[in-house]
C-alpha cells in the first residue's frame, strides 16, 4: 500500500514551524511524526504539502493510496485500522479525519460517500504550536518504547550517578561521563555519537539526538527533546529543539520549541510564567490574533534560522518567525515576524541576501550546503510574511 501524509487543517496553526517543513516533519518525542508513522507502518511515506515545499517534500501517488493526517501521532490501534482500510473507507476521530483510502482515478473526495470508521481510543493530536512541548512527554515515552523494544542498551559508565537505569538507553558511540541521570520521571535516550559532558544533571524524560552535545554543567528538566546536531547548556525545561540549533551557554529556556538552525546567545532568558500567574496567550498565524493556550507555562516559539544576541530577554509567550535576528536590551514584542532585524528599540527588515549569508555560514559549520532550494523556500517565506513587517 502507498501511504501519503498530508498537512491537514492544523498547518497554519503550526506556523512558524510549518513555514519550512510539512506537519509530518515536526519533531516531538524522539522521532519526527513522519518517522513515527514509517516505523509503525513499515513503509516509506511521501507528502501532500504547500506547493512551494513540494520540490523538497514530493508526493508519490499510486493506483491505491491511504492518506493520513500528519497532525495525528500513530498508536497500535490506529495502525491496525489504517492497514485494514478498503476503498471508500475513512477513519475519523470526532469531526477530524485521520486517514482515508483512495484510488488514483478519484479527483474529488466526498466523505459523505465514505464508510466512516470511528476511532475512540486515546491519541496525540498536534493542533497548535504549544502542543509540541505540552504533549512531548507522552510522545517521548511512546517513542522510547518503540525504539528500545528487543534492543539492548550500551552499559552506563560507573562514574555516573544513576536513578532508574532500566529507563535509560544509550546507543553505540554515545558518551556520558560524571553526570547525574534520573530516569524515574521519564526515560532517557542518548543517540549515537551524542555527548553528555561532566557535571550535567538530567531529569527525564530526555532525548539527546545523534551528534548532539550537552555541555558541562547542563541542567535538563524533562520532558525535553534535543534533536540531532545541537549544542545545549545552561538550564532547559520541557523544551523541544528540532535539530542543528544551539543554546550552548548559561540562561534559561522553558516550555519552548525551537526549529532548526537557530542560535540562542549566551545568558539569554525566556520567561515561561507571567507575574500574575494567569494563562498565556500566544500569537496564532491561523487567526491572526493572540490565542488562549490555557497553559500557565509557555515560553518561546522560534522558527528556523532565527538567532538572538547575548543577554536577550524574551517575554512569556513570544513567537519568533523564520530568519529573524534579535538583539539589544529590553524585552522585544511577543510577536516577531519572519525576517525581522532588531529588538525592543524597534525592528527593520532583515534583507534576504544578508540572512542567506548567515544561513550558509551556520550550515557550513555542520557540513551542510545551503542550496538553491533553501533559497527558494526562504524567499517565498519572505514574501508571504511581508504583511507582518512594518518596513
Amino acid at each position: 500500500m502507498n501511504y501519503i501524509l498530508f498537512d491537514g487543517p492544523s498547518r497554519n496553526a503550526l506556523l512558524p514551524f510549518t513555514y519550512t517543513r510539512p506537519v509530518a516533519d515536526i519533531r516531538i518525542g524522539i522521532l519526527t511524526i513522519r518517522e513515527k508513522w514509517e516505523k509503525s507502518l513499515g513503509y516509506i511515506t511521501t507528502t501532500i504539502t504547500e506547493d512551494y515545499l513540494s520540490d523538497r517534500f514530493p508526493m508519490v501517488e499510486m493506483e491505491e493510496n491511504v492518506l493520513i493526517n500528519a497532525s495525528f501521532l500513530p498508536t497500535i490501534e490506529l495502525i491496525e485500522l489504517i492497514k485494514g482500510l478498503e476503498q471508500n473507507q475513512a477513519v475519523f476521530h470526532g469531526e477530524d479525519v485521520i486517514a482515508f483510502h483512495t484510488i488514483h482515478a478519484q479527483e474529488d473526495i466526498d466523505f459523505d460517500t465514505y464508510q466512516a470508521i470511528e476511532y475512540h481510543g486515546e491519541c496525540i493530536h498536534i493542533q497548535h504550536t504549544w502542543d509540541i512541548f505540552s504533549q512531548n512527554g507522552l510522545a517521548l515515552q511512546a517513542d522510547f518504547d518503540l525504539l528500545t523494544r528487543g534492543r539492548k542498551s550500551e552499559p552506563i559508565p560507573s562514574n555516573n550517578r544513576v536513578i532508574a537505569p532500566e529507563n535509560i538507553f544509550i546507543e553505540q558511540g554515545a558518551v556520558v561521563e560524571c553526570a547525574t541521570l534520573n530516569a524515574s520521571p521519564g526515560p532517557i535516550y542518548l543517540a549515537k555519537d551524542s555527548i553528555v559532558m561532566e557535571g550535567s544533571m538530567i531529569r527525564g524524560g530526555f532525548f539527546l539526538g545523534e551528534g548532539s552535545v550537552a555541555k558541562m554543567g547542563t541542567r535538563i528538566y524533562g520532558p525535553t527533546t534535543i534533536g540531532p546536531g545541537c549544542k545545549v547548556g545552561g538550564e532547559i525545561t520541557n523544551t523541544v529543539i528540532f535539530g542543528n540549533s544551539n543554546k550552548g551557554h548559561e540562561g534559561y529556556l522553558g516550555n519552548s520549541v525551537l526549529g532548526e538552525w537557530c542560535n540562542i546567545g549566551a545568558d539569554t532568558n525566556s520567561s515561561n510564567l507571567k507575574n500574575d500567574y494567569s494563562t498565556v496567550k500566544l500569537w496564532s498565524y491561523q487567526t491572526e490574533s493572540f490565542a488562549k493556550t490555557e497553559l500557565q507555562f509557555c515560553g518561546l516559539m522560534m522558527g528556523d534560522h532565527s538567532k538572538c544576541g547575548i543577554n536577550t530577554m524574551f517575554n512569556t509567550g513570544t513567537v519568533v518567525g523564520v530568519s529573524s535576528n534579535i538583539f539589544g536590551c529590553g524585552y522585544p514584542r511577543n510577536f516577531i515576524p519572519s525576517f525581522s532585524w532588531g529588538g525592543a528599540a524597534g525592528f527593520t527588515t532583515y534583507k534576504p541576501e544578508k540572512a542567506f549569508q548567515t544561513a550558509k555560514a551556520m550550515m557550513e559549520r555542520r557540513g551542510v550546503c545551503f542550496t538553491e532550494e533553501d533559497e527558494k523556500i526562504l524567499n517565498h517565506i519572505f514574501d508571504e510574511s511581508s504583511k507582518w513587517r512594518k518596513s
